[in-house]
């Protein structure tokens, strides 16, 4: 099966882990990106008013691709806006999809997220991966919105990570 990943980073995260997954599964690596630097200010603005920001060119090709692989973070238990675009790309294709999410994890779980995705795709992803940052740091104290927005994953998580998302969507047979 032929797989094209799609990420969006704000922080470089996401983007570590993309250009990971795409290696892992010899696949096409789309960057989304911004015409103008992003803030807190907009993140807020984009999840109150489910705005869709301006981003690079929306690229074709999908129409050969079996599984569209996004990753990118969660921001206030929604999808990163830049992918919105995408979305309504996808969404007039019949492609399966899956999101790949590392994320704060601050606050707890995205329990909503699948729900978002298929609405805005119009069908439910093969497979909802939501990793994290505040898993991979110590219990105690609990990790805080602070700790988990200025964490940059290690090489040696990137692999980590890479090794099960790409061993999940196997098995799920999402590829």
């Amino acid at each position: 099966m032929k797989a094209t990943v799609i990420s969006y980073s704000l922080t470089g995260n996401n983007e570590a882990l993309a250009a990971s997954v795409a290696a892992g599964l010899s696949a096409r690596h789309v960057k989304i990106t911004e015409h103008k630097r992003r803030s807190m200010g907009t993140i807020v603005f984009d999840v109150l008013f489910n705005r869709v920001p301006k981003v690079n060119s929306l690229e074709d090709g999908f129409e050969d691709t079996d599984l569209v692989v996004f990753v990118g973070p969660v921001w206030l238990g929604q999808v990163a806006s830049p992918f919105r675009a995408y979305f309504k790309q996808l969404k007039a294709k019949t492609n399966d999809y899956a999101f790949v999410s590392i994320s704060g994890g601050a606050d707890g779980p995205n329990p909503k997220l699948a729900a978002e995705l298929s609405k805005r795709v119009g069908k439910a992803p093969a497979t909802l991966i939501d990793l994290h940052i505040a898993d991979l740091l110590p219990p105690d104290p609990k990790p805080t919105r602070n700790d988990t927005m200025g964490y940059r994953l290690s090489d040696k998580e990137v692999k980590s990570l890479t090794d099960t998302i790409v061993k999940n969507l196997r098995e799920t047979k999402a590829l």
